[in-house]
């Protein structure tokens, strides 16, 4: 049965005879693994980190390698060749979702959302922040996003996800103020977002990192935010 969806790629892995493997996140079977055939140096560039794509495949139960039969570029980046910041975050975002996203089943809500994030990304004139908006975006579309503070919570709680008091915490997993209460302000939603200082937004990226590593299974260490930290400083 021949199939075709639309799709992100992730990675792409050199095989051999001019072809490579090819993983995806695709808006109808989530992630997914095919082998492709490159060739021409004009094929290769199709699949560029988080380029997004319409693929057509025969579809074998058989198999766990699907063979791309079809291949096409569903929206060219305009603003990233030769922008340096905006590639990074580009390369950022790629190594965490190669990282993060192991779900083999459809998920429209998220495609979606990384389908406009990377939209918003080839667009913005706001590169030091979207890292930030990232984060906390994907940690909600996948259902362990921060808590909004309450009254009188001036401390994260990293394990939990939740903003309470000093008292109320009892382990070191846990974020005191002033920093917490930076993250606070990014969290509200409505009025003004604050503007973050390169220390804040290096901290404020650390200390997610870190919330991450807490709650998605298999998340090891990035090497992308050093490189991250020092252009968008």
């Amino acid at each position: 049965m021949f199939l075709e969806t639309r799709a992100i790629v992730l990675r792409v892995v050199p095989h051999r005879d001019h072809r490579a493997v090819l993983r995806a996140y695709t808006e109808g079977s989530g992630l997914r693994t095919y082998i492709v055939r490159t060739g021409r140096r004009s094929r290769q560039a199709l699949f560029g980190p988080l380029e997004r794509v319409v693929l057509s495949f025969e579809e074998r139960g058989d198999r766990d390698l699907q063979m791309l039969r079809e291949f096409r570029l569903e929206k060219p980046y305009l603003n990233m060749s030769g922008d340096m910041r905006r590639t990074a975050v580009l390369l950022f975002l790629q190594e965490l979702l190669v990282q993060m996203v192991q779900e083999e089943s459809s998920d429209p809500e998220l495609y979606g959302f990384l389908d406009r994030s990377l939209d918003r990304l080839d667009r913005s004139s706001d590169l030091e922040h979207f890292p930030l908006d990232f984060l906390i975006g994907i940690s909600r579309q996948m259902g362990f996003g921060p808590e909004p503070p309450g009254p009188e919570a001036d401390h994260f709680d990293l394990r939990e996800g939740v903003f309470l008091g000093s008292s109320a915490i009892q382990h070191g997993d846990s974020v005191p103020p002033p920093l917490a209460l930076v993250l606070a302000g990014v969290l509200r939603e409505g009025g003004t977002r604050p503007r973050l200082s390169p220390t804040e937004r290096r901290d404020l990226l650390d200390i997610l990192l870190r919330y991450f590593g807490l709650h998605v299974p298999g998340l090891g260490e990035l090497r992308s935010p050093r490189v991250l930290h020092q252009v968008l400083s």
